[in-house]
């Protein structure tokens, strides 16, 4: 019995190969009217860093006739300075012979692009195209990149007093350190694009002077797309972060946005009477851990937005703080959130106090997680005046004329990836927060806008704009 059932699974396996392989036709089309179609007509790299390699792309090559199809060549027709390489059949290279396809079948190409030197600031827009002949005709898939050379900078220490200018990005490898003693200045407008795991080390002293229409950028090196028109600056956890050590003070940022990093702006001081850095319109956005550390330092911040991160948005053991109009928000994308937005540290390991001197004035605290991790601030030697919190709550002797259970209604939305901390119509943030915090030198957002233009003043890093009639 079990023999005839062996026997009978065997046939019926062997029958329906036999049925399926009497539906493959092998026999090849010779016709010109037999042409191959792709899923797209064109390939399209974003900026390509010149000299690397960039991620690989791919489309599909069909047959849509019952007949095979032998493509007799596939190659790339070399007309940019750039070089576009094809993989095919799991083969790489720049050009195939005799690439058979079946019938109502389709096959994989991948394509990476490496491109020469443009030897221009700008990047530069080049084409080429992929050429397929099948039975004497000729078909192109276009692929388009955009090369952008860059300075290179490897484990590199600065020990003379340097400026990195706007001409060029710089690409950061392993370290780059700004030795004891030495001011460096970044100017408006320039790009530092850092590598998997690369930081920036802060010995000396540090001045990046960025403006609303130049701001100076610091993200990770990944310029394509995640998915569709998702651009990979979306991700965090890209590159390490910025550390001011011990020592170093008197930073200065202006307009400076930093994204996409692990362990964000870190700030370590042993001397609470010299001020350590100073933020004026920055961004410090998307750390997979946190976007601004302070032990014992003296950090003064106006106008900036500290948003979305895995652990805590900002943390402090100790320090000097004046924060004024700035916004402080948590929607990270990427996990579960572990931490509140703001983290007060109040003892060392030895169970020491840490010493405060601070002052939050005219901040927003708000985000998917908690503002605080105490309830109370007695005895820290930190005030919160005007500022706006989710939670419920009174105003006490540390807590200020505060707005407790209110809504910023921010622009972001989670879901469509958009994460913009600007003041829809309707917030309670709108007027609310008290001038005299503000100095005169904060007068204008990031975005330019006049604080003081209202008769009100706006809690948060951004003055409230009507939105127009059709949003």
């Amino acid at each position: 019995m079990i023999k005839t059932l062996h026997f009978l699974i065997v046939a019926m396996v062997v029958m329906i190969a036999m049925a399926m392989s009497s539906c493959i036709n092998d026999e090849i089309s010779n016709s010109a009217s037999d042409l191959l179609s792709f899923s797209t007509d064109t390939v399209k790299f974003d900026t390509v860093i010149t000299r690397q390699g960039s991620p690989t792309k791919q489309f599909l090559v069909y047959n849509r006739g019952k007949k095979m199809l032998n493509i007799s060549s596939i190659r790339v027709a070399g007309e940019s300075k750039g070089h576009f390489f094809l993989n095919v059949d799991g083969m790489k290279g720049e050009e195939f012979h005799d690439i058979e396809v079946r019938g109502e079948d389709s096959i994989f190409v991948f394509v990476e692009s490496r491109l020469d030197p443009t030897n221009q600031d700008e990047p530069e827009y080049l084409k080429d195209n992929i050429e397929f002949v099948t039975n004497g005709v000729t078909q192109k898939v276009a692929v388009t990149a955009w090369g952008q050379d860059v300075i290179i900078l490897n484990d590199t220490t600065l020990s003379t007093p340097t400026h990195l200018t706007a001409n060029k990005p710089y690409l950061v490898y392993g370290t780059l350190t700004i030795d004891t003693l030495i001011d460096v200045t970044i100017d408006s407008g320039a790009t530092l694009l850092f590598h998997d795991k690369a930081a920036m080390f802060i010995k000396g002293k540090l001045t990046a002077k960025g403006s609303q229409e130049k701001p100076i950028t610091l993200r990770g090196d990944r310029l394509d797309h995640v998915v569709g028109e998702i651009g990979y600056d979306i991700m965090s956890g890209q590159w390490d972060g910025v550390y001011f050590n011990y020592g170093s003070f008197g930073n200065e940022l202006s307009h400076v946005t930093m994204r996409g990093n692990t362990r964000g702006m870190q700030a370590y001081s042993y001397d609470m009477t010299r001020r350590t850095l100073h933020l004026f319109n920055c961004v410090l956005h998307n750390a997979s851990l946190l976007t601004l550390l302070g032990v014992n330092a003296w950090i003064d911040a106006e106008g900036c937005e500290f948003s979305d991160a895995g652990l805590v948005v900002a943390d402090f053991l100790g320090g000097k703080l004046g924060f004024v109009n700035c916004t402080f928000a948590n929607y990270y994308l990427f996990s579960a959130i572990e931490g509140p937005i703001l983290n007060l540290e109040t003892e060392y390991e030895d169970g020491s106090l840490a010493p405060f001197d601070g002052h939050f004035d005219n901040c927003i605290f708000y985000g998917n997680t908690s503002e605080l991790n105490i309830g109370e601030l007695d005895g820290l030697n930190i005030l919160m005046r005007n500022c706006l919190f989710k939670s419920g709550g009174e105003d006490d002797s540390c807590f200020i004329n505060c707005i407790w259970s209110a809504d910023p209604k921010f622009y972001t939305e989670r879901e469509k990836y958009i994460f913009d901390y600007r003041l829809r119509d309707g917030s309670d943030a709108i007027a609310r927060g008290d001038r005299s915090y503000c100095p005169d030198a904060a007068r204008y957002d990031r975005y330019g806008i006049d604080r003081f233009a209202g008769e009100g003043h706006d809690i948060g890093a951004y003055v409230w704009v009507p939105a127009p009639a059709t949003e």
